[in-house]
């Protein structure tokens, strides 16, 4: 029988996107965490003999380890079901997984393509940032079409990478010199979860995070 823990402990490192997206939720569950470093730094033989996955984040309730901000989101779901994150009704809350999966296989991946080629790293070839913003602007006009007017006024599960994303889209293309189509329905989508309080609040820590970590 597993023993669960009063004090939640998470592995993370502050740049980290899917960090973020699961401090967005704990802060939203008003549940008190400790966040440790990975041992041994991310990717490390040190950190994967104690997460075998090695990713991150990853969550510690006393004998319990997961992995996977998306299977910690909905085991912290079940265990601390208020405030919610999900839906009451079967239906709804399909739509809530269906828009989170889209950040974390559609949307985000697509972005982190950049990330090799971050000023200071290795040159883009050429046409490959001409390239990644039309598969980024693809990504966002689908986005458009999956959310409705009431999309982000009450924080789900299924918003809250989004912020983070949205953030660094920002962050990288001033400096990597691209641009992208941001919908109107997306614009207005960003303000209104951007006005949840658990959403104001991790992007007040995070923001600075982000910048240090560019300017390095």
């Amino acid at each position: 029988m597993l023993t669960l823990s009063a004090m939640l402990r998470i592995y993370a490192i502050p740049p980290s996107l899917y960090c973020a997206k699961l401090r967005i939720l704990l802060r939203h569950k008003q549940l008190a965490w400790e966040e440790l470093p990975p041992p041994g730094g991310y990717g490390s033989d040190d950190y994967k003999l104690v997460i075998p996955s090695g990713n991150l984040p990853a969550l510690i309730d006393g004998d319990l380890q997961i992995a996977d901000s998306e299977a910690i989101a909905e085991y912290l779901e079940e265990r601390h079901p208020e405030p919610p994150a999900l839906p009451s009704d079967t239906a709804h809350r399909a739509k809530v997984r269906e828009l989170s999966r889209f950040h974390d296989t559609r949307l985000e991946p697509v972005i982190r393509a950049l990330f090799p080629h971050l000023p200071g790293r290795a040159s883009p070839p050429d046409g490959f940032l001409k390239r990644q913003s039309a598969e980024i602007s693809t990504r966002l006009g689908q986005l458009a079409r999956m959310l409705t007017a009431e999309t982000g006024t009450t924080l789900t599960l299924g918003d809250c990478g989004y912020p983070i994303t949205f953030a660094w889209l920002d962050a990288l293309a001033p400096r990597m010199g691209f641009s992208v189509d941001l919908p109107e329905e997306v614009t207005a989508y960003r303000g209104r979860i951007a006005r949840v309080p658990a959403v104001a609040e991790e992007l007040a820590d995070y923001l600075p995070e982000l910048t240090a970590f560019l300017e390095n």
